[in-house]
């Protein structure tokens, strides 16, 4: 392992504490090896007055990553894999993908115990339309505002009395342990996680091998599999990190499910679809399932959304 890693991170408090959980356990297995943080401010992170899906959800989170990647800057980039595109730059990969944390949605509320608990008319904050077509399917009566900013930032919205209710990745609060704030957890079968959601991938230039070779003992073989499945089915919707679509995969021995949703963003439309097969086939399972619910009337939907054609 090379004497000096630089990691290309986001600057906030939840990204800063993934990065530090990837230096950290880097140093303990080579000591020999010193881990430097590089903060780096991406566009997703300096426009929070306009909702993500309007900005272009493609990249905003990470383009800043891999220019430094590219100009050499950092060795790697650590990425929450639901921001990372579905296309990625041709000399980079994502080389590692790290144990999945709880990959639900967290219901959070001051005063209400879940989401049936809402009275009409209450007001729930989200950025993500997968989260408001769902959100809206399941209680057409609420009304949903976008949200935007880091997590603690929402989370002090919500505590100021802003919203109602809040709905946030487990994973991150778990992350931060601040999981004891969590009021409820939505199932997939209420709320279909986003492609990759709970995983983290490590990024690199693919000239890097003994770089990867180095850093292989951080990668999760069945996240990493479930990951391929779930993102096939992304780049076959031609998706980025803000699109009404969800993705998540399961693995039972030499086993994958994969469930797949598009839905249209008033929640009125829900198409659901779930296939199954060997991991070996993880990717052309993936792809199939995107193709199935297109066939469906997904395409119609999406093109919609895209405001442009889906071949």
């Amino acid at each position: 392992m090379q004497k000096t890693v630089k990691i290309g991170t986001r600057a906030s408090l939840l990204a800063m504490t993934q990065s530090t959980t990837i230096k950290n356990l880097i140093e303990k297995q080579y000591p020999g090896t010193t881990v430097e943080l590089v903060k780096i401010i991406t566009k997703g992170d300096k426009i929070l007055d306009v909702p993500l899906a309007k900005v272009g959800g493609k990249g905003l989170f990470v383009k800043e990553l891999e220019d430094a990647l590219l100009n050499r800057e950092v060795d790697i980039a650590v990425h929450s894999m639901k921001d990372v595109p579905s296309e990625l730059p041709e000399e980079l990969h994502i080389g590692i993908v790290t144990k999945r944390e709880d990959p639900s949605d967290a219901f959070m509320a001051t005063k209400y115990a879940s989401l049936k608990d809402l009275p009409n008319g209450a007001k729930i904050g989200t950025s993500s339309l997968r989260r408001k077509a769902q959100l809206a399917h399941l209680r057409p009566d609420v009304v949903i505002d976008d949200l935007r900013g880091n997590l603690d930032t929402r989370l002090r919205k919500l505590n100021e009395g802003m919203y109602d209710a809040i709905i946030l990745a487990t994973a991150g609060l778990n992350r931060m342990n601040w999981s004891d704030q969590i009021t409820d957890r939505f199932t997939p079968e209420e709320m279909l996680p986003a492609v990759a959601q709970g995983a983290n991938g490590i990024e690199l230039r693919k000239d890097c091998g003994e770089l990867l070779a180095g850093l292989s003992f951080l990668n999760h073989d069945e996240t990493a599999i479930a990951v391929v499945g779930e993102r096939a089915f992304l780049h076959r919707l031609e998706g980025g990190c803000q699109v009404p679509i969800g993705a998540y995969a399961t693995i039972d021995g030499n086993t994958i499910t994969i469930t797949g949703l598009i839905a249209s963003v008033d929640g009125k439309e829900m198409l659901k679809k779930s296939v199954s097969g060997s991991i070996a086939d993880a990717a052309s399972l993936g792809r199939g399932l995107a193709e199935d619910l297109l066939t469906m009337g997904g395409r119609r939907i999406l093109e919609e959304v895209y405001g442009a054609s889906i071949q």
